[in-house]
This record gives C-alpha cells, structure tokens and sequence, in this order.
C-alpha cells in the first residue's frame, strides 16, 4: 500500500481539510470521508496534548492519514506530534535555510535529533523495537509553511533542504507580511509562485490553503499538489446555512 507520503513525494493530487474542533469524533466522522488527510491545527486551534493524542488515534483508527499543525517549532511540539502517531507535520513560519535545517533534524532520529521512547504509539507500544520503529521513522512527513516575506530571499535553499517533503503555503500570513489588503494582490500571487517555481525546480511538494476550490486549476497546473480546503467549522455552517435555506423556501 502506498503511503501519504509517498504520494506526496510524488506529486499525486492530495485534497485535505483542516480540523479547528479538538475532539474525536469529529476526527472520526471526517475519517468516513474520502479525503486524503486530515490536518489538526494546534496553531490556531485549542488542542492540548490529550486532545492531539485522543484525535490522532481517531485518525489512526479510521485509516485516515493525519498531520498536525504545531503551534510552533519548538522540538517538544513536534516530537509529540510524532510520537503520538501523526504522519507528519506542518510547521508554520519557517524563514530560513537553517531553521528549515533545523526542522528536519528534530523530527528525525539522529545526534541532537528526535528523543527516542520505544513506549509510544508510533513505536507500537514497545512491539516494535528501535531498529524497526527507527526505520518506519524515517517516513515522516515534514511540511515547511512559507508564511514570511523574508523566508522569499531564500526559498530556493529551503526547498533544497534533504528531509524537507513539501512546501506548505500560508497566503493569509504571507499577505500581512507582504502588507498586501488581500490574498489576491498581484504581489502575493507572485511570492506564491515563486514559491512553487522554487520546489518544482528542487523536486519537492508544493502545498496550500485555498478559500475557492475554483483556484486549484491554477495553482495545480503551476506544480502545486497538496490542497488544504475549508474546516470542520466551515463544513457545519454551510450545512446549516443550507438547511436553513431549503425550509425557508
């Protein structure tokens, strides 16, 4: 069976969604859906260590791939993340050649790299022993999210960085960096572009968040993959709204 990351690697068509809402069921339910992944945002959202523990055994359960957006790139977040069972991670504000380096390092097994307990679900429990866990580590998936203006000046070199999966485009972020009013200013289409020129040409994923799903066309056909639409929240007030419209008719 071919993996997540597999197919992200390879440049396969991956639509998934981001979950606000810190709780399994809605992590079970979505797990029904035929989704490619499903993203649990610890950045913007209340998710604390059980809330991220009990969701990605929700995932896991459901057979559903799951990233986790940290809340920072702090080492402790994202070896949580990572010993809790997530397939990988989506680390926001990465802006240099170095931090993204850095990233890499601590999500891997290696000196001055990811701390090893072979008690942890991702190992299995203690089933599968450190040579096999280690081994099946090496498959995480690491995202850079590109959300600054000075992480252009070298976007080129963070792509380049062996370990890095995939470039993941924060728009929103980049468009106040760029003080830009809207995502669709001519300048912030350009930063996004260059950024998937940058991992088309170094051979890596291209990611983002799309508020039209009538964008995809666009971005898709300029190398990027990896689509992150709407939320659980936006799928509960549109179909509220769209119950609330039919028996008012």
């Amino acid at each position: 069976m071919v993996s997540f990351g597999e197919r992200l690697r390879s440049g396969d068509l991956l639509a998934g969604t981001w979950v606000k809402t810190p709780h399994p069921h809605v992590v079970e339910v979505l797990s029904l859906s035929p989704l490619d992944c499903l993203v649990l945002d610890a950045e913007h959202a209340p998710f604390d260590r059980r809330d991220l523990d009990a969701c990605i055994l929700s995932a896991r359960a459901g057979g559903k791939p799951v990233l986790v957006r940290p809340a920072s790139s702090a080492p402790e977040q994202l070896l949580n993340a990572l010993d809790l069972g997530a397939d990988g991670v989506i680390v926001p504000h990465v802006r240099t050649e170095a931090e993204a380096r850095a990233l890499v390092q601590a999500c891997h097994y290696g000196p001055g790299g990811r701390g090893y307990s072979g008690g942890t679900r991702a190992a299995g429990h203690t089933l599968l022993g450190m040579a096999k866990h280690r081994a099946g580590a090496q498959n995480v998936v690491v995202i850079a999210q590109i959300e600054d203006a000075e992480a252009l000046d070298e976007i080129d070199a963070i792509a380049r960085v062996e370990g890095i999966d995939a470039l993941f485009i924060g728009r929103a972020d980049l468009t106040i960096s760029l003080g830009a009013a809207s995502p669709d200013e001519s300048r912030v289409a350009a930063a996004v572009e260059q950024i998937c020129a940058a991992c088309v040409a170094s051979g890596r994923a291209a990611g983002m968040f799309l508020g039209r799903s009538d964008d995809l066309p666009e971005w898709r056909a300029k190398g990027a993959s990896l689509f992150i639409l709407a939320s659980d929240q936006e799928f509960l007030l549109q179909g509220a709204a769209s119950l609330a419209r039919a028996v008012r008719i």
